[in-house]
């Protein structure tokens, strides 16, 4: 370096966030529909976490179509989670482990509960995820990336 200046070593410096998994997913809300009509609201609680499925009977009461739309964001967003991070809905990814929340804004967010959120938490990951619905299908993407760490 030039006389007077100091050089930062590379541990002085931050590591920025890497991403680590990326996963998108398409649902039809019409199988979806065809699967609340065939099984009831077992179906919703088996994929549902329990924040999730408040929501979901919420919107389902106003409207069915808004009831259906909204399970059929989660399920894709869960399925695109699962990808991102690498297993696919095995243990210890559950459908009820994982959930997709909104944020006052209405932005989505990933909210993980028992075990799954020990595992991706022991990793040092965050997850970022957007999910859309038009009348047929529903859609997410999620990304993965490790935490940026701090400079020691």
């Amino acid at each position: 370096p030039p006389r007077g200046r100091v050089r930062l070593g590379a541990a002085r410096r931050r590591t920025p966030p890497v991403i680590v998994g990326i996963g998108t997913d398409i649902c039809d809300v019409r199988r979806m529909r065809a699967t609340l009509a065939r099984r009831g609201e077992r179906f919703a609680e088996r994929v549902l976490g329990e924040h999730e499925l408040a929501i979901f009977r919420a919107r389902r009461a106003r409207a069915e179509v808004r009831g259906v739309a909204y399970l059929a964001t989660r399920f894709s967003a869960k399925e695109a989670f699962s990808k991102a991070i690498g297993l696919g809905i095995r243990m210890p990814m559950t459908w009820r482990g994982c959930e997709i929340l909104n944020e006052p804004s209405g932005k989505p967010y990933v909210r993980l509960n028992g075990a799954l959120a020990e595992w991706f938490d022991a990793r040092g990951w965050r997850a970022h995820v957007t999910v859309t619905d038009e009348s047929d299908y529903a859609a997410s993407f999620v990304v993965v990336e490790t935490l940026e760490s701090p400079p020691p």
